[in-house]
C-alpha cells in the first residue's frame, strides 16, 4: 500500500526512483550498499533487498507506471509466501594430517559425532525437503552418517560449499595472500546467494532443508545472513557435528535460531580445532 500511495502522490517518476533506491540498496542516508558488491559492504540499516528478491524490484516498473491496480497485482504475485528454515551443520571432526582430500576422512570421534547429530535432526521432526552437502570428503562422509537418520530426504552435493577463506578477517588472524581470499571468497559468495535467499513465489509450503558444510563457509553465511560486518566471521566458533539454524521469513527477514548447538553431544565429545 505504501508503493500505490507513492504512485498516486508523485506518479512514475517517484516509483521511478523508489524502485532505483531499492535495487541499489540505498534504505537511508547511512546505507551505503550495493547489490551485487564484492567484497559485500556492510550497511547500518536492513538492506530489505538483499537477495534481489523484494517483490518491487521484480517488476518492470515502465509497463506498470500509472496502473496502480496492476501494480498491486504484480506485487501480490511476486511476494513470498512460504517460509525457508535452514540448517546448517559443519562436518565431523576429521583427520587434519591428511595429505589431500581423500585422506582427511572422519576419525571415530567425528562419525560419532555426525551420528548424534543425525539423530538430533530427526529427533526435532521436521518434514526436511533435502541435504545439500560440501563435496570435500569429510562433509560427504558427515552427510552419509547424517543420512541413515533421514534415509528418505533426497541428497545433493555443492563444490560451491567447499572451505576456503571467505573475506579476510577483522580483526585479522593468521596472515594469507590476498588471491586466497579473491578466488575462495568469491565462490563461497556465491555459495551463499544460492542457498540463503527467501521463497521463490511460486513455493506454497515451508520448507525445511540442510546444508553440510564447513566453518568457515557456515561463519560467513551466519554474518552475511544476519547483514552484519562480514569481516566479523572468524570472532564466532563452531564444534564439530554442531547445528546452526537460520529462518528466512516471506518478507525478506532472517532470524537464527541456533548458533552452533551442540547440547545433544556428551563434553567428551566436543571438539573444534
Amino acid at each position: 500500500m505504501f508503493l500505490r500511495r507513492v504512485i498516486v502522490a508523485g506518479g512514475a517518476a517517484a516509483a521511478s526512483a523508489l524502485l532505483t533506491a531499492a535495487v541499489v540498496g540505498k534504505v537511508g542516508d547511512d546505507s551505503n550498499t550495493s547489490i551485487g558488491s564484492w567484497p559485500p559492504v556492510f550497511t547500518a540499516r536492513w538492506d530489505h533487498n538483499w537477495d534481489c528478491r523484494e517483490p518491487v524490484s521484480l517488476i518492470n516498473m515502465a509497463k506498470v507506471a500509472g496502473e496502480s491496480d496492476e501494480l498491486e497485482l504484480q506485487l501480490r504475485k511476486y511476494k513470498a509466501k512460504a517460509t525457508r528454515h535452514i540448517f546448517l551443520i559443519r562436518h565431523g571432526q576429521y583427520n587434519k594430517r591428511g595429505k589431500s582430500d581423500r585422506t582427511k576422512v572422519l576419525t571415530d570421534t567425528g562419525k560419532h559425532q555426525t551420528e548424534l547429530t543425525g539423530q538430533r535432526l530427526a529427533d526435532l521432526g521436521y518434514p526436511y525437503d533435502k541435504i545439500i552437502y560440501s563435496t570435500l570428503t569429510r562433509a560427504r562422509e558427515t552427510m552419509e552418517m547424517i543420512s541413515k537418520s533421514l534415509p528418505d530426504v533426497p541428497k545433493f552435493g555443492s563444490d560451491l560449499l567447499r572451505e576456503g577463506s571467505p573475506i579476510q578477517p577483522d580483526p585479522a588472524s593468521d596472515w594469507k595472500p590476498s588471491v586466497v581470499y579473491y578466488t575462495d571468497g568469491t565462490r563461497i559468495e556465491a555459495a551463499f546467494r544460492n542457498c540463503i535467499h527467501r521463497a521463490d513465489p511460486e513455493q506454497k509450503e515451508d520448507s525445511y532443508e540442510i546444508i553440510v558444510c564447513h566453518d568457515n563457509v557456515i561463519r560467513y553465511i551466519v554474518c552475511r545472513a544476519l547483514q552484519l560486518p562480514p569481516q566479523a566471521w572468524d570472532r564466532l566458533s563452531l564444534h564439530h557435528g554442531s547445528i546452526s539454524y537460520l529462518v528466512v521469513h516471506p518478507n525478506g527477514n532472517v532470524s537464527l535460531k541456533m548458533l552452533g548447538e551442540n547440547g545433544f553431544m556428551p563434553p567428551g565429545k566436543l571438539s573444534n580445532a
